[in-house]
């Protein structure tokens, strides 16, 4: 028996090695510090993020091709995504640090945690087999489900642990059972390539069975309506650190791994799974923004928003063409953008404790710290998608795939579910503005890292609204290795 070792290039896996050997030094360099001296877990957390960023854009943009053994797409798809994760991380670990040391929780796995949360990521959006996305999945998964329950003496982040772990594993077992139908039914492969001609002559019904499942599992983790229920109550009870990373981080990779199962692998069957997702995309946009219109919560109200987000960001799926694929991205990079820029001033306004969550203790805000008001009123308008913000353009590219595939009525009901959200995002402004303060919030420190990610977040929001060319354009270039659309 002849063994042979397939060829390969640890440079298509770069910035994976680079995060996990920095995820690793961070853990060692913990331990065999001095207790309490935790000071290079987030310089390292960040020169690992900078290196693997230099890595996907000097080293990897451009390429074409796969690697390992035909496991791993090495594209400017799984690059663009790349780039979203390295900047939503990067930010996170800013918010992090003033925010960790007032809870006196400045642990230096945590910041390990969400390096190896990153490399789950990146595993998702760059596999070629549905074995390397389940993989993938599971590392992300499981470092989210501790940094959830980091602060053990707190029973709301227990409860938002406990239930993320097994409402997540139900919903990982959906995926894997979708997968093994799928198997069957391709007559057994798994890789995304061969998916589209080992299906055409395959057992119909036990495709369907196993898209139907893939829906299921890939839908609990972009929060998608009726798999959303664990989202409201894991968003407020997890640190509200982990809640931005949650929501920016883990619906990306979803959707990254989403968009290519379905638009490489079931092209056949697009009139079936564009059917189901066209009912549960406007479900969960109509869901998630009335309920948020009730919830007097921030981070529940954020919550409801991420699940209507979710609805938008399935349109561009549905419309299954170019412009659906680019807007995908350009949207997912400017939710990034504006929505850890929105925890920012949660972090920045409820302190220690998290002592200021409710929407009224936003009140009077604009006379007490008018320029944290005006940050936060410009990210409610980017998340309403009012113009000139990057939320606008990013909806505006989503509705007009919608529109250009011929789904009329789909981009209808997303308009007419934007213009229900800006009720209770205008309600945050309207308060800060135009009502009298309600809680003496004191005075608010603006610590460096949490200062950098808002004037980084707020910058990036106009900047890429007012001139979204430069993404578009990369966004279309990433968005060729789709050529059936």
């Amino acid at each position: 028996m002849t063994l042979t070792i397939p060829t390969f290039n640890l440079e298509s896996i770069g910035p994976w090695i680079t995060l996990s050997i920095f995820a690793i030094a961070i853990l060692l360099a913990d331990a065999l510090s001095p207790k309490g001296n935790r000071a290079a877990a987030p310089v390292l957390a960040l020169a690992g993020l900078a290196v693997a960023g230099l890595q996907t854009v000097f080293g990897l943009w451009g390429r074409t091709g796969m690697d390992f053994a035909r496991m791993v797409y090495v594209d400017n798809f799984s690059f663009f995504f790349y780039m979203i994760f390295i900047l939503g991380t990067a930010l996170t670990v800013l918010l992090s640090l003033q925010y960790l040391k007032d809870y006196d929780k400045n642990l230096a796995e945590y910041y390990a945690l969400l390096l190896f949360a990153t490399v789950g990521m990146m595993i998702m959006a760059a596999s070629s087999h549905l074995i390397m996305i389940f993989l993938g999945l599971e590392i992300m998964s499981i470092a989210v489900y501790v940094l959830a329950g980091l602060f053990r003496d707190d029973a709301r982040s227990n409860e938002a642990a406990l239930k993320y772990l097994v409402l997540g594993a139900f919903a990982s077992a959906f995926l894997l059972f979708g997968m093994a139908m799928l198997y069957g039914a391709a007559g057994g492969t798994l890789f995304l390539s061969d998916l589209p001609v080992k299906l055409a002559g395959g057992f119909k019904p036990l495709t369907l069975l196993a898209i139907a499942l893939l829906v299921v599992g890939f839908g609990f983790k972009v929060a998608s309506v009726p798999f959303h229920m664990w989202t409201p109550d894991v968003y407020e009870g997890a640190p509200t650190s982990v809640t931005a990373f949650m929501a920016v981080g883990v619906k990306a990779a979803a959707f990254a791994a989403f968009a290519r199962v379905f638009f490489l692998a079931f092209p056949a069957f697009q009139p079936d799974w564009t059917m189901v997702l066209w009912v549960l995309a406007v479900a969960t946009m109509t869901l998630g923004n009335i309920v948020a219109i009730a919830q007097t919560n921030i981070k529940r109200m954020l919550a409801y928003s991420s699940i209507a987000h979710a609805g938008y960001l399935m349109v561009a799926i549905i419309a299954a063409n170019q412009l659906g694929a680019v807007s995908l991205m350009y949207y997912l990079l400017a939710y990034t953008l504006m929505n850890l820029g929105a925890f920012g001033v949660v972090i920045m306004v409820g302190r220690k404790k998290d002592s200021y969550l409710s929407i009224y203790d936003y009140a009077g805000l604009g006379a007490q710290h008018p320029v944290l008001a005006a940050t936060m009123a410009l990210f409610m308008f980017a998340l309403a998608g009012i113009p000139p913000t990057a939320g606008f353009v990013g909806k505006f590219y989503i509705f007009s795939a919608a529109v250009q595939a011929g789904y009329i009525w789909l981009a209808i009901l997303g308009v007419m579910n934007s213009v229900i959200s800006v009720y209770y995002y205008l309600r945050i402004t309207v308060l800060m503005y135009m009502k009298p303060a309600e809680a003496d919030l004191g005075p608010i420190s603006f610590p460096p890292g949490l200062t950098a990610t808002l004037l980084l977040t707020a910058v990036g929001v106009m900047l890429i609204g007012v001139f979204p060319g430069f993404i578009y354009n990369l966004a279309v270039n990433s968005a060729k290795v789709f050529p059936g659309l």
